[in-house]
């Protein structure tokens, strides 16, 4: 990546994303998951949430959440189940194999959050971290009300 002439925030915060996002895709896919399914089994684990709350807190569609849940369920890392006090709802419950899974990829990210942030002097890396979340839990907490907004990337909850 080039010194970008002027700041563009949305443009550095962007890239960094997409380059941290690609590199996470790269390392979890050598233990067999994706980013998405990190991210159902690590909210699901010990929650009873059901497939909805678990889109909604993934910021995923329905159609995105079904295919992930399909490949989650088929690799036998969760398990979609009846809600007990809704007939309609599904309960998504993470097998043993997914909480074994889920350590492996908890290591991993880890891993590449280390190295990611080991490339900034350690006085600045808890700088970072701190201001990125006063903007998100802030500033960005509650999105802007947009006629056609910009089309949501797949991974949100990465963190975490």
């Amino acid at each position: 990546m080039s010194t970008p002439k002027c700041t563009d925030l949305m443009m550095l915060l962007h890239q960094a994303s997409y380059a941290l996002e690609t590199e996470l895709t790269a390392k979890l896919a050598e233990i067999g998951l994706t980013p998405r399914g990190r991210c159902v089994l690590s909210s699901a684990v010990d929650a009873g949430r059901t497939q909805t709350e678990l889109a909604d807190l993934s910021n995923m569609d329905k159609t995105t959440m079904v295919v992930t849940m399909d490949a989650l369920e088929k690799a036998g890392l969760a398990e979609r189940r009846l809600s007990p006090t809704d007939r309609r709802a599904r309960v998504i419950e993470v097998t043993q194999a997914g909480r074994e899974m889920l350590a492996k990829a908890d290591q991993v990210v880890a891993q590449v959050y280390d190295e990611v942030l080991g490339e900034l002097p350690e006085d600045e890396r808890d700088g970072l971290l701190k201001a990125l979340t006063r903007l998100v839990d802030g500033r960005f907490a509650e999105l802007t009300p947009c006629e056609k907004p910009p089309r949501r990337r797949a991974l949100r909850h990465a963190v975490g």
